[in-house]
Protein backbone atom coordinates (compact mmCIF):
# COMPACT_ATOMS: atom_id res chain seq x y z
CA UNK A 1 0.00 0.00 0.00
CA UNK A 2 1.55 3.20 -0.75
CA UNK A 3 1.09 6.08 1.94
CA UNK A 4 -1.02 8.94 1.47
CA UNK A 5 0.13 12.45 -0.30
CA UNK A 6 1.86 14.29 2.30
CA UNK A 7 -0.82 16.78 3.64
CA UNK A 8 -1.55 18.15 6.75
CA UNK A 9 -5.35 17.03 6.49
CA UNK A 10 -6.47 14.00 5.46
CA UNK A 11 -10.10 13.14 4.97
CA UNK A 12 -9.92 8.86 4.85
CA UNK A 13 -12.56 7.61 2.64
CA UNK A 14 -15.24 5.67 4.02
CA UNK A 15 -14.82 6.97 7.77
CA UNK A 16 -16.52 8.88 10.04
CA UNK A 17 -14.04 10.73 11.04
CA UNK A 18 -15.21 14.18 9.29
CA UNK A 19 -15.02 16.29 8.20
CA UNK A 20 -12.08 16.37 7.91
CA UNK A 21 -9.18 14.37 10.05
CA UNK A 22 -7.84 16.89 11.50
CA UNK A 23 -3.88 16.42 11.49
CA UNK A 24 -2.42 19.37 13.31
CA UNK A 25 -4.84 18.74 16.45
CA UNK A 26 -4.12 15.25 16.45
CA UNK A 27 -0.21 16.46 16.17
CA UNK A 28 -0.84 19.34 19.01
CA UNK A 29 -2.39 16.41 21.13
CA UNK A 30 -0.07 14.14 20.94
CA UNK A 31 3.17 15.67 21.37
CA UNK A 32 3.67 15.77 25.12
CA UNK A 33 3.46 11.84 24.56
CA UNK A 34 6.09 11.92 21.19
CA UNK A 35 7.76 15.18 21.77
CA UNK A 36 9.74 14.25 17.90
CA UNK A 37 6.22 15.34 16.41
CA UNK A 38 7.52 18.61 17.63
CA UNK A 39 8.99 19.28 14.20
CA UNK A 40 8.62 17.61 10.97
CA UNK A 41 5.81 16.36 8.94
CA UNK A 42 3.04 14.03 9.90
CA UNK A 43 1.10 12.12 7.57
CA UNK A 44 -1.79 9.21 8.48
CA UNK A 45 -2.34 6.67 5.92
CA UNK A 46 -6.20 4.48 6.06
CA UNK A 47 -4.94 0.51 7.17
CA UNK A 48 -7.24 -2.00 5.78
CA UNK A 49 -7.29 -4.16 8.47
CA UNK A 50 -9.96 -3.33 11.65
CA UNK A 51 -13.69 -4.20 10.57
CA UNK A 52 -14.76 -2.27 13.62
CA UNK A 53 -12.23 -0.06 14.88
CA UNK A 54 -10.91 2.48 11.87
CA UNK A 55 -6.79 2.02 11.85
CA UNK A 56 -3.86 4.41 10.53
CA UNK A 57 -0.71 4.31 10.30
CA UNK A 58 0.74 7.68 10.99
CA UNK A 59 4.27 8.23 9.91
CA UNK A 60 6.59 11.00 10.91
CA UNK A 61 10.86 10.89 10.08
CA UNK A 62 11.21 10.05 13.83
CA UNK A 63 8.75 7.29 13.61
CA UNK A 64 6.12 5.27 12.73
CA UNK A 65 2.80 4.64 15.09
CA UNK A 66 -1.08 3.07 14.20
CA UNK A 67 -4.08 5.17 15.56
CA UNK A 68 -6.84 3.19 16.20
CA UNK A 69 -10.40 4.45 16.76
CA UNK A 70 -13.65 3.93 17.73
CA UNK A 71 -16.34 3.96 15.04
CA UNK A 72 -19.36 6.09 14.99
CA UNK A 73 -22.74 5.19 17.58
CA UNK A 74 -24.50 4.36 14.80
CA UNK A 75 -21.86 0.68 14.33
CA UNK A 76 -24.65 -1.49 15.22
CA UNK A 77 -22.39 -3.48 17.31
CA UNK A 78 -23.13 -3.39 21.96
CA UNK A 79 -21.09 -1.03 23.19
CA UNK A 80 -18.19 -2.79 24.50
CA UNK A 81 -17.52 -4.37 20.87
CA UNK A 82 -15.66 -1.03 20.28
CA UNK A 83 -13.94 -0.26 23.83
CA UNK A 84 -10.17 0.52 23.19
CA UNK A 85 -10.08 1.77 26.67
CA UNK A 86 -9.93 -2.10 27.46
CA UNK A 87 -7.52 -2.65 24.48
CA UNK A 88 -5.46 -0.27 25.79
CA UNK A 89 -5.70 -2.01 29.61
CA UNK A 90 -4.50 -5.16 28.05
CA UNK A 91 -1.67 -3.91 26.13
CA UNK A 92 -0.26 -2.08 28.84
CA UNK A 93 -0.40 -4.57 31.35
CA UNK A 94 1.14 -7.48 29.08
CA UNK A 95 4.38 -5.19 28.71
CA UNK A 96 7.07 -7.56 29.47
CA UNK A 97 4.74 -10.57 30.17
CA UNK A 98 6.61 -12.30 27.48
CA UNK A 99 3.30 -12.10 25.32
CA UNK A 100 4.33 -9.39 22.67
CA UNK A 101 2.38 -6.48 22.18
CA UNK A 102 2.74 -3.03 21.21
CA UNK A 103 4.01 -0.27 23.26
CA UNK A 104 1.04 1.96 23.98
CA UNK A 105 1.76 5.63 24.09
CA UNK A 106 -1.62 7.76 24.64
CA UNK A 107 -5.08 7.48 24.95
CA UNK A 108 -7.64 10.24 24.00
CA UNK A 109 -10.94 9.99 25.28
CA UNK A 110 -11.87 13.55 24.11
CA UNK A 111 -13.75 13.39 21.08
CA UNK A 112 -13.39 16.32 19.74
CA UNK A 113 -10.03 15.70 19.08
CA UNK A 114 -10.50 14.15 15.88
CA UNK A 115 -14.49 13.23 16.03
CA UNK A 116 -13.63 9.89 17.74
CA UNK A 117 -11.91 7.99 21.10
CA UNK A 118 -8.83 6.97 19.94
CA UNK A 119 -5.08 5.08 20.87
CA UNK A 120 -1.57 5.70 19.50
CA UNK A 121 0.48 2.68 19.59
CA UNK A 122 4.08 1.67 17.67
CA UNK A 123 3.96 0.05 14.94
CA UNK A 124 5.41 -3.12 14.73
CA UNK A 125 7.07 -3.77 11.06
CA UNK A 126 7.21 -7.40 10.10
CA UNK A 127 4.90 -10.11 8.30
CA UNK A 128 0.83 -10.29 9.10
CA UNK A 129 -0.41 -13.11 7.14
CA UNK A 130 -3.87 -12.83 5.49
CA UNK A 131 -3.86 -16.93 4.08
CA UNK A 132 -3.35 -19.40 6.93
CA UNK A 133 -1.93 -21.66 4.08
CA UNK A 134 1.04 -19.15 4.05
CA UNK A 135 1.86 -19.75 0.47
CA UNK A 136 5.04 -17.30 0.38
CA UNK A 137 7.10 -20.00 2.63
CA UNK A 138 7.83 -23.79 2.55
CA UNK A 139 6.67 -26.18 4.72
CA UNK A 140 9.27 -26.08 7.55
CA UNK A 141 8.69 -22.16 8.28
CA UNK A 142 4.88 -22.56 7.76
CA UNK A 143 4.85 -25.43 10.74
CA UNK A 144 6.81 -23.32 12.94
CA UNK A 145 5.13 -20.22 12.32
CA UNK A 146 1.86 -22.36 13.34
CA UNK A 147 3.55 -23.77 16.15
CA UNK A 148 4.98 -20.09 17.56
CA UNK A 149 1.10 -18.65 17.22
CA UNK A 150 0.45 -21.65 19.51
CA UNK A 151 3.43 -20.98 21.75
CA UNK A 152 2.30 -17.32 22.29
CA UNK A 153 -1.47 -18.36 22.80
CA UNK A 154 -0.40 -20.58 25.65
CA UNK A 155 1.77 -18.25 27.06
CA UNK A 156 -0.95 -15.39 27.22
CA UNK A 157 -3.24 -18.01 29.09
CA UNK A 158 -0.34 -18.23 31.53
CA UNK A 159 0.33 -14.27 32.15
CA UNK A 160 -0.83 -13.54 35.87
CA UNK A 161 -3.83 -11.21 35.56
CA UNK A 162 -3.96 -10.49 39.23
CA UNK A 163 -0.58 -9.78 39.46
CA UNK A 164 -0.67 -7.39 35.96
CA UNK A 165 -3.81 -5.56 37.55
CA UNK A 166 -6.29 -6.89 35.02
CA UNK A 167 -8.70 -8.49 38.55
CA UNK A 168 -11.56 -6.11 36.78
CA UNK A 169 -10.84 -6.64 33.45
CA UNK A 170 -13.67 -9.03 33.33
CA UNK A 171 -16.14 -11.42 35.45
CA UNK A 172 -15.03 -14.51 36.94
CA UNK A 173 -18.35 -16.42 36.27
CA UNK A 174 -20.58 -17.94 34.18
CA UNK A 175 -17.93 -17.35 31.03
CA UNK A 176 -19.87 -19.04 28.61
CA UNK A 177 -23.25 -18.59 29.69
CA UNK A 178 -22.37 -14.58 29.37
CA UNK A 179 -21.05 -15.10 25.64
CA UNK A 180 -23.69 -16.81 24.45
CA UNK A 181 -26.64 -14.37 26.04
CA UNK A 182 -23.75 -11.67 24.55
CA UNK A 183 -23.77 -12.90 20.93
CA UNK A 184 -27.58 -13.71 21.07
CA UNK A 185 -28.55 -10.02 21.33
CA UNK A 186 -25.74 -8.81 19.13
CA UNK A 187 -27.17 -11.05 16.62
CA UNK A 188 -30.83 -10.22 17.16
CA UNK A 189 -29.88 -6.63 17.36
CA UNK A 190 -28.36 -6.48 13.99
CA UNK A 191 -30.03 -9.09 11.95
CA UNK A 192 -31.81 -8.25 9.02
CA UNK A 193 -33.95 -11.89 8.70
CA UNK A 194 -33.63 -14.79 11.11
CA UNK A 195 -30.55 -17.42 10.16
CA UNK A 196 -32.06 -20.47 10.76
CA UNK A 197 -28.94 -22.35 12.51
CA UNK A 198 -28.51 -19.44 14.55
CA UNK A 199 -31.72 -19.42 15.90
CA UNK A 200 -30.73 -23.05 16.89
CA UNK A 201 -27.46 -22.39 17.96
CA UNK A 202 -29.21 -20.00 20.50
CA UNK A 203 -31.01 -22.85 21.71
CA UNK A 204 -29.06 -25.43 21.76
CA UNK A 205 -25.81 -23.78 23.52
CA UNK A 206 -26.83 -22.73 26.89
CA UNK A 207 -28.42 -26.09 27.62
CA UNK A 208 -24.62 -27.45 26.73
CA UNK A 209 -22.61 -25.67 28.67
CA UNK A 210 -19.85 -27.54 30.52
CA UNK A 211 -19.26 -27.76 33.72
CA UNK A 212 -17.72 -25.27 35.55
CA UNK A 213 -14.60 -25.27 37.02
CA UNK A 214 -14.05 -24.50 40.48
CA UNK A 215 -13.44 -20.91 41.79
CA UNK A 216 -10.68 -19.29 39.77
CA UNK A 217 -9.75 -22.69 37.70
CA UNK A 218 -8.79 -21.80 33.99
CA UNK A 219 -9.89 -18.35 34.40
CA UNK A 220 -7.08 -16.59 32.09
CA UNK A 221 -6.79 -13.47 29.79
CA UNK A 222 -8.63 -14.41 26.30
CA UNK A 223 -7.73 -12.70 23.56
CA UNK A 224 -11.04 -13.50 21.84
CA UNK A 225 -9.74 -12.73 18.37
CA UNK A 226 -6.74 -14.89 18.07
CA UNK A 227 -5.86 -16.38 15.29
CA UNK A 228 -2.68 -16.04 12.67
CA UNK A 229 -3.94 -12.41 10.70
CA UNK A 230 -4.37 -10.77 13.93
CA UNK A 231 -0.29 -11.63 14.35
CA UNK A 232 2.75 -9.95 13.21
CA UNK A 233 5.80 -12.23 12.42
CA UNK A 234 9.24 -11.18 11.83
CA UNK A 235 9.86 -10.48 8.66
CA UNK A 236 13.00 -13.30 8.06
CA UNK A 237 12.13 -15.86 11.19
CA UNK A 238 8.72 -17.53 11.82
CA UNK A 239 8.39 -15.77 15.26
CA UNK A 240 5.73 -13.89 16.37
CA UNK A 241 6.73 -10.14 17.42
CA UNK A 242 3.32 -8.95 18.20
CA UNK A 243 -0.60 -9.98 19.12
CA UNK A 244 -2.87 -7.45 17.67
CA UNK A 245 -6.48 -6.34 17.83
CA UNK A 246 -7.21 -6.94 21.34
CA UNK A 247 -10.67 -4.91 21.33
CA UNK A 248 -12.87 -8.76 22.11
CA UNK A 249 -10.15 -9.46 25.04
CA UNK A 250 -11.35 -10.22 28.52
CA UNK A 251 -10.86 -13.09 31.23
CA UNK A 252 -12.61 -16.24 30.77
CA UNK A 253 -11.92 -19.77 29.62
CA UNK A 254 -8.71 -20.18 28.12
CA UNK A 255 -10.36 -23.18 25.53
CA UNK A 256 -12.90 -20.40 24.06
CA UNK A 257 -9.57 -19.08 22.68
CA UNK A 258 -8.29 -22.55 21.43
CA UNK A 259 -11.60 -23.32 19.27
CA UNK A 260 -11.00 -19.95 18.05
CA UNK A 261 -7.94 -20.42 16.32
CA UNK A 262 -8.56 -23.99 15.47
CA UNK A 263 -11.95 -22.32 13.76
CA UNK A 264 -10.28 -21.92 10.37
CA UNK A 265 -9.25 -25.83 10.19
CA UNK A 266 -12.93 -26.35 10.02
CA UNK A 267 -13.82 -23.58 7.68
CA UNK A 268 -13.67 -23.93 3.83
CA UNK A 269 -11.33 -22.24 1.94
CA UNK A 270 -14.23 -20.16 0.76
CA UNK A 271 -15.43 -19.23 3.99
CA UNK A 272 -12.93 -16.59 5.34
CA UNK A 273 -10.04 -18.26 3.98
CA UNK A 274 -10.28 -21.46 6.17
CA UNK A 275 -7.83 -24.57 5.80
CA UNK A 276 -10.78 -27.58 5.69
CA UNK A 277 -10.21 -29.32 2.22
CA UNK A 278 -6.74 -28.22 2.38
CA UNK A 279 -3.65 -30.97 2.19
CA UNK A 280 -2.20 -29.90 5.78
CA UNK A 281 0.51 -33.20 5.60
CA UNK A 282 2.06 -31.81 2.35
CA UNK A 283 1.75 -28.47 3.15
CA UNK A 284 4.00 -28.55 6.37
CA UNK A 285 0.39 -27.31 8.58
CA UNK A 286 -0.01 -28.78 11.82
CA UNK A 287 -3.49 -30.41 12.10
CA UNK A 288 -6.30 -29.84 14.81
CA UNK A 289 -5.34 -32.69 16.45
CA UNK A 290 -1.52 -31.75 16.81
CA UNK A 291 -2.89 -28.09 17.53
CA UNK A 292 -4.96 -29.16 20.33
CA UNK A 293 -1.81 -31.86 21.71
CA UNK A 294 0.97 -28.96 21.38
CA UNK A 295 -1.80 -26.18 23.28
CA UNK A 296 -1.69 -29.06 26.26
CA UNK A 297 2.06 -29.72 26.36
CA UNK A 298 2.51 -25.88 26.78
CA UNK A 299 -0.38 -25.00 28.74
CA UNK A 300 -0.03 -27.76 31.34
CA UNK A 301 -3.54 -27.37 32.73
CA UNK A 302 -5.46 -29.37 30.26
CA UNK A 303 -4.85 -33.05 28.88
CA UNK A 304 -5.81 -33.75 25.20
CA UNK A 305 -8.74 -35.92 26.50
CA UNK A 306 -10.37 -33.09 28.81
CA UNK A 307 -10.26 -30.71 26.04
CA UNK A 308 -11.86 -33.03 23.47
CA UNK A 309 -14.32 -34.03 26.12
CA UNK A 310 -16.71 -30.45 25.03
CA UNK A 311 -14.47 -29.62 21.58
CA UNK A 312 -17.80 -29.63 19.65
CA UNK A 313 -19.19 -27.22 22.28
CA UNK A 314 -16.24 -24.90 22.31
CA UNK A 315 -15.80 -25.00 18.34
CA UNK A 316 -19.52 -24.63 18.11
CA UNK A 317 -19.96 -21.49 20.42
CA UNK A 318 -16.80 -19.69 18.52
CA UNK A 319 -18.57 -20.43 15.21
CA UNK A 320 -21.91 -18.82 16.40
CA UNK A 321 -20.20 -15.47 18.04
CA UNK A 322 -18.25 -15.25 14.80
CA UNK A 323 -21.27 -15.57 12.98
CA UNK A 324 -23.19 -12.71 15.18
CA UNK A 325 -20.34 -10.46 14.66
CA UNK A 326 -20.02 -10.81 10.62
CA UNK A 327 -23.76 -10.02 10.96
CA UNK A 328 -22.91 -7.07 12.70
CA UNK A 329 -20.33 -6.58 9.76
CA UNK A 330 -23.02 -6.88 7.04
CA UNK A 331 -25.72 -4.47 9.61
CA UNK A 332 -22.93 -1.52 9.17
CA UNK A 333 -22.53 -1.66 5.13
CA UNK A 334 -25.68 -2.25 4.90
CA UNK A 335 -25.92 1.08 6.53
CA UNK A 336 -23.06 2.60 5.00
CA UNK A 337 -21.28 2.76 7.81
CA UNK A 338 -18.56 -0.32 7.48
CA UNK A 339 -14.96 0.77 8.33
CA UNK A 340 -13.55 -2.03 5.80
CA UNK A 341 -14.45 -1.76 1.84
CA UNK A 342 -15.04 -5.54 2.15
CA UNK A 343 -17.12 -5.49 4.58
CA UNK A 344 -20.43 -6.57 2.78
CA UNK A 345 -18.86 -9.87 1.00
CA UNK A 346 -17.48 -10.72 4.69
CA UNK A 347 -20.63 -9.85 6.02
CA UNK A 348 -22.31 -12.64 3.45
CA UNK A 349 -20.97 -15.41 5.58
CA UNK A 350 -22.61 -15.11 8.39
CA UNK A 351 -24.99 -17.37 7.82
CA UNK A 352 -22.47 -20.31 6.41
CA UNK A 353 -20.52 -19.65 9.52
CA UNK A 354 -23.36 -20.21 11.50
CA UNK A 355 -23.93 -23.85 9.93
CA UNK A 356 -20.92 -25.08 10.79
CA UNK A 357 -21.53 -24.52 13.89
CA UNK A 358 -24.93 -25.78 13.79
CA UNK A 359 -23.60 -28.97 12.13
CA UNK A 360 -20.68 -29.45 14.34
CA UNK A 361 -23.03 -29.04 17.69
CA UNK A 362 -24.97 -31.88 16.18
CA UNK A 363 -22.06 -34.42 15.48
CA UNK A 364 -22.52 -33.86 11.76
CA UNK A 365 -19.20 -32.41 10.51
CA UNK A 366 -15.77 -34.18 11.08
Amino acid sequence: MSPSPASDVVTPPGSHLAPPFDLPALRRWLMPALPVLATGELTAERLPAGQSNPTWRLRHRDGTWVLRAKPGPASGLLPSAHAIEREVAVLRALQGSGVPVPAVHALCEDESVIGAAFYVMDFVDGRIVRDATLPQVGAEERRAMHDDAVRVLAALHAVDWRARGLAGFGRHDAFFERMIARWTRQYTATASAPIDAMERLAAWLPAHCPPPPPPGQDLCIVHGDFRLENLVFHAQAPRVLAVLDWELSTLGHPLADLAYHCMAWRLPQGVLRGLAGVDLGALGIPSEAEIITRYAALAGHADVDAIQAHWPFYLACNLFRLAAILQGIAYRAGQGIASHPQAMDTGRMAAPVAELGWRIAQGRAG
